[in-house]
């Protein structure tokens, strides 16, 4: 059996207040395996983002991981100090910001972004590394690559700069890419363009996907398997044939039965009723329960733990926590 590329048992992240601690992630455990593509989905405020940064090392402060581990290739990453982690960050791991104009510097040049970044982790002469970025720039899909290099970030489109950031993100040959919405602002079309690049190039070179979105039709088109969070927890995680047709946690359901399909009769879509709760104000016991079809008295005073069921599944619900005791 292969060893995961990257593992992350019981991350627990934190936010120190006036009014008491936040736990913005609890206990949040998952493996990406090489080559994999793990997309990471739910609603806004579920955690998605959070388990990204919590992975590179870029949490907002006073955020902190307060527990749980992050291992990369079995070396434990979460203790290492911020310069360990820069030297990491970049070259074995790297990452797809959701907005491209925060990612690129309106300052400078693409050319004078893509060689430091390159020239930081590889040992290449400036001549090598600005021939690198153009052959990656040609390599994402940027006509003209030699030309367009040396214009600025505002001279792109949207999509362009999206493949930019594809670029920066992948010029040192990185063994796990975090993509964070990558296709969130762009047109159908284009959005269906960056996915395919993305999986192309992961699977051309063996790297690992933690593709985060909230959009489960960009799931089922791309990732290899799904992560379900709910208010900073793990709801569900399975292969995502499995999860689409067969989703086992209420919210899981939800989510699923809000998608529109093309032979669709009903004239309206099936909705989760309320909201997702606010940090200060998760709710003892299943923390999805105020909005749970098929809540029962124990939901409202133990939490779930992820039980496994078939074919490598789990699913942190106390139906099926049932259901496999009773199998």
């Amino acid at each position: 059996m292969t060893e995961p590329l990257l593992s992350v048992r019981d991350l627990r992240v934190e936010f120190p207040t006036r009014r008491g601690t936040l736990t913005a992630l609890d206990g949040v455990s998952f493996d990406i395996m090489p080559g994999e593509v793990l997309g990471m989905v739910g609603e806004s405020g579920a955690g998605k983002s959070l388990t990204g940064a919590a992975i590179i090392g870029l949490l907002e402060p006073p955020g902190r991981i307060a527990g749980g581990e992050i291992r990369l290739r079995g070396e434990r990453i979460d203790i290492l100090s911020p310069d360990a982690m820069r030297r990491i960050r970049g070259k074995r791991i790297g990452m797809v910001f959701q907005d491209p104009l925060t990612s690129l510097n309106p300052l400078y040049t693409i050319a004078r972004q893509l060689t430091e970044t390159i020239r930081t982790h590889l040992p290449l002469s400036e001549a090598d590394a600005r021939q690198r970025a153009i052959a990656l720039l040609d390599r994402v899909g940027i006509p003209a690559a030699a030309r367009r290099i040396d214009d600025y970030p505002h001279h792109f489109s949207g999509g362009m700069r999206q493949r930019v950031v594809i670029a920066l993100a992948l010029c040192a040959e990185p063994e796990l890419v975090i993509a964070d919405e990558p296709t969130t602002a762009l047109d159908v079309s284009v959005q269906a363009q960056i996915i395919d690049l993305i999986k192309e190039i992961c699977a051309e070179r063996g790297a690992a996907v933690m593709l985060i979105t909230h959009d489960m039709g960009v799931i089922a088109e791309t990732a290899d398997r799904v992560a379900v969070l709910y208010a900073g927890r793990l709801a569900e995680i399975g292969k995502v044939k499995d999860v689409i047709l067969d989703a086992r946690h209420p919210y899981t359901k939800g989510l699923m039965g809000s998608i529109p399909t093309l032979t669709q009769e009903s004239d309206r879509l099936v909705q989760i009723p309320g909201a997702m709760p606010r940090l200060s104000a998760i709710p003892q016991g299943c923390a999805f329960n105020p909005r749970c079809p098929e809540v029962f008295a124990r939901c409202f005073v133990e939490r779930p733990e992820p039980v496994k069921i078939e074919s490598g599944r789990q699913v942190s619900c106390w139906i099926e926590e049932w259901k496999v005791g009773h199998g």
